[in-house]
């Protein structure tokens, strides 16, 4: 699934802000989001909020053989996981791009630096080491995954142990926590990244973008340091040309950053210590009162509920009388509704009945008008040889002989045959023109 694009309507509001030196969430250029650090109950799983940016860390450990050309040293593995629940753009089958990036910046930025002494996690030399390992999963994404992972990662290192680990003759026995206590492990310094982002060429700058600021930026730089103000690793990233003078501004402003974030580790792993040592609750058992597992902590807003049903009963009485717009329904039989009971009706189905009715009456007296018509029409033709008439028909003709003096003396049988019937045959012979007609 893909994310959702920017409108313009946004992306120009967000860069205009920009240009105004304000952000979204009201901080100023240079300001950070407000970190937080807790630790899980099992050694070197850790959570850092930044923001809303959510992401865990566990730290685990498992004896290998160490690689052919170190077989002194340990090995130091780093898996970044973008989790779809973290965002809908991130898919759970493939490697995305951004995983990758942010897999190898992390293994440079940790690793490559050195700030974990490999040697000291060597068992037997050329046979057996411990090979550790660092997960770091995206619970939420707000912006910034970087910095968020990287303060992740290297708290977690600092409060993992590894378990203690005994050597006899070919034998390697690997004690429990309840055995032995386990062993810290040795580190050097403390490198975290900080990223800043690029708008407009290179002309504003932004400390820890959100996630909408990310989507406008025209380019990234991030720099990994330690306290020491010790460069570990740099990394620019989009289609603009930094100035020597911008990267030193950058790099001033990352060592500050970095201080302060060292000290907030260092001060979350005193207070764990001190918890764990006293007794008390710490880890998920302290961090689940507190809503920080399943959800966002959000802010309470007091509501004044005092007089609350006083001023609903002024509201009702307040308020007018809703108009009834329609008639109410008539139910006749239980079961049965009505609309419009005792109204005229309005579909006009009698009226078409009538009309229907008119209109065949009608044509039955046009009719028997036009028959009489050519009646007389026919007799006015055939005065002059007698009063003879012919009606004709498509499947037959007959002819009728009104007057027989007149006609041939061969038809007289015709003709005394049709005197003969009298009224009947005359009757019957109408209502055969009339069913020609």
């Amino acid at each position: 699934m893909k994310e959702t694009p920017l409108s313009n309507c946004e992306r120009d509001f967000l860069l205009k802000a920009i240009e105004e030196k304000k952000r979204l969430d009201g901080r100023q250029t240079y300001d950070y989001r407000k970190i937080k650090i807790v630790f899980g109950t099992d050694f070197g799983c850790c959570f850092v909020e930044l923001g809303k940016t959510r992401v865990m860390a566990q730290v685990s450990c498992e004896l290998v053989a160490p690689k052919d050309n170190r077989p002194n040293e340990g090995i130091m593995f780093f898996n970044i996981e973008l989790s779809p629940m973290a965002s809908p753009a991130f898919e759970q089958s493939r490697q995305s791009e951004l995983s990758v990036k942010l897999n190898r910046q992390l293994e440079r930025c940790l690793r490559n630096s050195r700030c974990i002494d490999t040697e000291s996690l060597c068992v037997v030399s050329g046979e057996k080491v411990w090979q550790i390992r660092v997960d770091v999963h995206m619970l939420n994404h707000d912006g910034n995954l970087m910095d968020a992972a990287s303060i992740a990662a290297i708290a977690a290192l600092c409060h993992f142990r590894r378990p203690d680990v005994g050597i006899q003759g070919d034998e390697i026995t690997v004690y429990s926590p309840e055995e032995r206590d386990p062993i810290p492990l040795s580190i050097y310094h403390m490198p975290i990244c900080v990223s800043f982002s690029f708008f407009q060429q290179g002309t504003y700058l932004l400390v820890d973008p959100c996630e909408r600021e990310e989507r406008v930026m025209d380019g990234l730089l991030m720099i990994a340091m330690n306290k020491h103000r010790e460069i570990c690793s740099i990394q620019s990233s989009g289609g603009i040309m930094l100035l020597k003078e911008q990267v030193m501004r950058c790099s001033k402003i990352a060592s500050v950053k970095v201080s302060e974030i060292t000290e907030l580790i260092s001060k979350a792993l005193e207070n764990d210590k001190a918890a764990r040592k006293a007794g008390g609750r710490c880890g998920f058992a302290e961090s689940m009162p507190q809503e920080r597992i399943t959800a966002l902590k959000k802010d309470e807003t007091a509501v004044e509920m005092t007089d609350v049903s006083q001023r609903a009963e002024d509201i009702i009485h307040k308020a007018e009388a809703t108009p009834q717009t329609s008639q109410p329904l008539v139910v006749p039989v239980p079961g049965v509704g009505q609309v419009g009971q005792g109204l005229s009706n309005s579909w006009g189905i009698e009226e078409d009945e009538h009309d229907t009715e008119e209109d065949i009456n009608s044509d039955e007296e046009e009719d028997d008008k036009e028959t009489k018509m050519e009646v007389e029409q026919n007799k006015h033709k055939q005065g002059g040889k007698g009063d003879v008439v012919e009606i004709s028909d498509s499947e037959e003709e007959d002819v009728v002989i009104l007057d027989p003096e007149t006609a041939d003396p061969k038809d007289k049988s015709t003709s005394s045959s049709s005197h003969q019937k009298g009224p009947a045959a005359s009757k019957k012979m109408r209502q055969k023109i009339k069913g020609h007609i």
